[in-house]
């Protein structure tokens, strides 16, 4: 590839499926030139582990403590920048691709470059939960002209959002939005990086035959309906956050729908008032939760 491909990985205490994860990027038909692993402060033997292996792909950074998903992934997308990456390949340590995943997303969002006179922030790899069922919880979303590269015989289709399970993303994108909200956490930032990255430009494309594998114990693809005692930390991520990208990316309206949304959405689960009135309380907090990306600084190129 005439690009130089950086695949970036947050793990956290999942070293079994990292393991899995690292054997599967080198297994690539066409491997990125560096492999950016965020350890985001693991708890468990992770670190040993990576202190073991003479990798010359391997660029391994320790967070000092635990920044989510989204920290992580700035983390790792400043340090592809600063190697002179030309494209952001994102996943996280339970995404297992195929060894075709990159060739096929890199050629795809080539193809669908041409195509597109605006441009193509972002692709992504079509997601399963195992080998025959799509994982609901990172299936993208269309755009509303989604066969537009369908019809020119494209295996691809347009999207507005993706998750960051296979994300592929252009030096240039980058440069123009910055690197993903870090205060959110988790939930959230990788719809809102997507989000980001098309205002003013176009949606992004899903590859279809790119392919990976998400290893997650269940194929759910969580709503405010199943808000309950062991996962409302996570919930109460994803209402400050989604909320607060639609106050102050989009409009008061679309605030105001979603503010609705979810209390519907929590009366139609049944789910006990003491974990409703959290989750009230976090779509309120949106409304003076507003990060900024932190930007790139162009002079940085490790080239």
């Amino acid at each position: 590839m005439s690009q130089r491909v950086a695949a970036v990985v947050v793990t956290y205490n999942r070293l079994e499926k990292l393991k899995t994860v690292l054997e599967k990027l080198h297994a690539q038909t066409t491997p990125p030139e560096w492999i950016v692993l965020i350890d985001n402060a693991s708890s468990d033997a992770t670190e040993e582990y990576l202190r073991t292996l003479d990798d010359p792909l391997l660029d391994v950074t320790r967070m000092s403590e635990n920044t989510g998903g989204a920290g992580g992934f700035a983390a790792g997308m400043k340090r592809a920048y600063e190697l002179g990456a030309d494209l952001f390949w994102l996943m996280d340590d339970d995404c297992y691709p195929e060894p075709d995943a990159l060739e096929h997303l890199v050629s795809g969002h080539a193809a669908a470059m041409e195509a597109m006179p605006g441009g193509v922030p972002f692709a992504c790899s079509l997601v399963y939960f195992g080998h025959h069922e799509l994982a609901e919880m990172n299936i993208a979303a269309p755009d509303w002209k989604w066969a537009r590269l369908w019809v020119q015989g494209q295996r691809a289709f347009l999207v507005q959002t993706c998750s960051f399970v296979s994300a592929l993303y252009t030096r240039e994108t980058v440069e123009r939005i910055g690197l993903p909200l870090q205060e959110y956490f988790i939930w959230f930032d990788d719809a809102a990086y997507a989000r980001m990255a098309g205002q003013g430009i176009g949606p992004g494309v899903c590859i279809l035959d790119s392919k990976v594998i998400h290893d997650t114990p269940d194929n759910v693809a969580g709503d405010f309906t199943q808000v309950s005692d062991g996962n409302i930390w996570k919930f109460s991520y994803g209402a400050r956050n989604e909320a607060s990208y639609h106050l102050h990316h989009e409009s008061l309206l679309s605030y105001l729908r979603f503010f609705a949304r979810v209390e519907i959405l929590m009366h139609r689960g049944r789910v006990p008032w003491r974990l409703r009135r959290r989750i009230t309380g976090r779509l309120l907090a949106a409304i003076t939760f507003n990060p900024t990306a932190e930007r790139v600084v162009p002079a940085a190129i490790g080239r």
